[in-house]
């Protein structure tokens, strides 16, 4: 799968309504096929700052996802919002899903 996560450091006057911002972006990514998680958060140190968590079944999807119309009108229109240009890790790994993390196994 492709796993990428996205740091943006957005506006003061967006970053409380960032959710709604990119509420058309994210609903139509999750609908792609092979689309398998786009989850955003907000920091919990720096209101300003969202990161997005997303994953893509393999290299067609991913490329697929950024040819896309949402994809194109997100280059358009999010930038306004950002404070600046985001960051990035971007990596092919051999799995399909979340892994459990063993140490901090729940009985």
């Amino acid at each position: 799968m492709i796993f990428i996560t996205a740091k943006f450091r957005v506006l003061p006057e967006s970053a409380d309504r960032f959710g709604e911002i990119t509420a058309e972006f994210t609903r139509a990514t999750r609908a792609e096929p092979g689309c398998l998680w786009f989850d955003w958060s907000r920091s919990l140190d720096d209101p300003a700052e969202y990161v997005l968590v997303e994953a893509f079944r393999d290299g067609d999807a991913g490329a697929a996802h950024v040819q896309s119309e949402h994809f194109r009108t997100a280059q358009r229109t999010l930038p306004r919002h950002l404070a600046e240009t985001p960051r990035i890790i971007n990596a092919t790994i051999p799995q399909d899903d979340w892994s459990l993390l063993g140490e901090m196994a729940v009985e």
